[in-house]
């Protein structure tokens, strides 16, 4: 990983920052709730190596579990889009991430084996970045989706012009109003990126149990769209707030993730292999 002094050290301070990320929702496992904030390491992965860099990805959940930490996430691989894997790591606030870190930073043998791991990624992986966003559930769509039996995400970014962050607000809200009218089955989150990525970057995160279900979502938008009232369609028409927009979709990597074994219970045959 690059970072502000080498790829060793990035990697295990980026590591460290997960494993603080879920205070607050241990006794959930995967949140149960729209998480206030996210962690979100993406990893440009080499062309030829995915397969050698998912293996070697599945070092760090077993040193987590040995390590017993209660800190999960999920893992996604992309589908389309640049060849990337993206780890999802939810966290309720900035002080609790803070706490985790001192507690973690204190076990050695874990220490060593995140920086075992650190060193060896070099080799597949040509860049790495990490993120933070924070949580407008007003703006999102639907109730907050089980986790565990999550396959597939679709994640729109859109990077908003300066000074254009009410607009934004005002057509966010303008689109659920609008989806919620024709009573759309599939939810989505909204996500503002903090740090990380460039300023007033929005993510907005759809899940599906099956990659049938986007064709779904896809009809909802559509029909949004086109039953939207003036004032909505006004609001959709200016494009002028938005610099850059970009959707990729990803699936689950079960075997990068670290779950609890609840969740691995949940469905063997996808979260262990059998």
């Amino acid at each position: 990983m690059k970072g502000i002094t080498n790829i060793t050290l990035n990697r295990i301070l980026i590591a460290l920052v997960g494993l603080g990320q879920m205070v607050g929702l241990l006794a959930q496992d995967l949140p149960k709730t729209q998480p206030k904030l996210l962690t979100i390491i993406r990893e440009e992965v080499k062309v030829g190596r995915n397969a050698a860099h998912a293996r070697h990805e599945a070092g760090w959940p077993a040193a987590f579990e040995k390590a017993k930490s209660p800190d999960y996430y999920l893992a996604l691989t992309s589908v389309t889009g640049p060849n990337e894997a993206w780890y999802i790591i939810p966290s309720e606030s900035n002080a609790a991430i803070g706490e985790r870190m001192k507690r973690e930073a204190a076990d050695p043998v874990l220490s060593a084996e995140l920086e075992r791991l650190a060193a060896g990624d070099a080799d597949h992986v040509q860049s790495v970045r990490a993120a933070q966003a924070i949580a407008w559930p007003d703006w999102g769509l639907g109730a907050f989706p089980d986790l565990a039996k999550a396959r597939f995400l679709h994640i729109t970014r859109f990077q908003v012009a300066p000074g254009q962050w009410l607009r934004f607000e005002a057509s966010a809200k303008a689109y659920r109003a609008a989806r919620e009218r024709v009573n759309s089955k599939v939810g989505y989150r909204i996500y503002e990126v903090t740090s990380g990525m460039p300023a007033l970057t929005f993510l907005a995160v759809t899940s599906v149990e099956s990659y049938g279900e986007f064709d779904t979502s896809f009809a909802e938008h559509v029909a949004a769209i086109q039953k939207a009232t003036p004032e909505e369609a006004a609001l959709f028409a200016k494009q002028d707030m938005i610099v850059h927009q970009e959707a990729a979709i990803f699936r689950v990597d079960p075997k990068q993730s670290y779950v609890s074994k609840e969740v691995r219970a949940t469905d063997p045959e996808f979260w262990n292999g059998k």
